[in-house]
């Protein structure tokens, strides 16, 4: 990655977003000139530019003419409103060439990866899966299990039935066979219980990444979102949030239409 000018996406100081803005183009060439091992590294450039979305425009031009092999939408998850979010996402992505990777960086939930991938975006890097799995957090397909409540101390189902990760895999499948009985108990006392979730929380990740990948290959990525989040609301579409909906909207993609 080059070195990049990040100031928090929420401030009101526009002069000092399009200095971080520019800032971050001159140090780009910087790194280009020093790059010593092209043929085996990749250079990815960061766009910056705010909320405001004309210097995101004119950031992803800069950049794109400076032709790195791969590009990333930097400066978002500061807190910023999620329809502000998909707004930059969704301006960058229709500029940036389509050949290359497009890195959302700093996110994230899933369903902020969901969404990003329909605006147009290919990877993503988070702390989350692993920072939550140290609160006693497990991720499925409902959304997040506390496993720390004491809800759990009884619950001897695995961590989220048909998971394959080598946590919730049955012993006779070569995996440990854990509950969620034995994650509640061990998560408030021990550290590998932080250690057990983080391998089932990046199992999760990758898995959902999987799952996407398969889904646009099939053309089927709309019903996946449905689907996606109906496994998260339990079937009310009247929960579905707002900026996922518009958002989706905004691509051609009904979130509320029936699969």
């Amino acid at each position: 990655m080059q070195l990049d000018d990040v100031i928090a996406t929420t401030s009101p100081d526009h002069a000092r977003i399009k200095e971080a803005m520019d800032r971050s183009v001159r140090w780009l060439d910087r790194c280009i000139e020093e790059h010593k091992y092209p043929e085996r590294q990749n250079l990815f450039c960061i766009i910056q530019g705010g909320l405001d979305l004309e210097l995101r425009k004119q950031c992803c031009e800069e950049m794109v003419a400076r032709d790195t092999p791969g590009i990333a939408i930097g400066g978002l998850s500061g807190g910023e409103a999620k329809e502000e979010f998909c707004k930059v996402v969704d301006t960058c992505t229709e500029i940036l060439p389509e050949h290359k990777p497009r890195y959302v960086m700093g996110v994230g939930y899933p369903e902020d990866i969901v969404i990003a991938v329909a605006l147009g975006a290919d990877m993503f890097d988070c702390v989350w899966p692993t920072r939550t799995a140290r609160f006693g957090d497990a991720i499925v397909s409902s959304g997040t299990l506390k496993l720390s409540h004491k809800s759990f101390a009884d619950d001897f189902s695995p961590v989220e039935e048909g998971c394959t990760c080598t946590c919730c895999r049955p012993t006779d499948q070569g995996g440990l066979g854990l509950t969620r009985a034995y994650m509640h108990h061990i998560t408030a006392k021990e550290t590998v219980g932080a250690h057990l979730l983080t391998i089932h929380n990046v199992h999760y990740m990758l898995t959902l990444m999987g799952n996407i990948r398969q889904a646009i290959i099939e053309d089927q990525y709309p019903a996946f979102l449905r689907k996606f989040f109906s496994d998260i609301y339990g079937g009310d579409k009247s929960k579905f949030p707002k900026w996922a909906v518009g958002a989706l909207r905004g691509v051609g993609v009904d979130l509320l239409a029936d699969s």
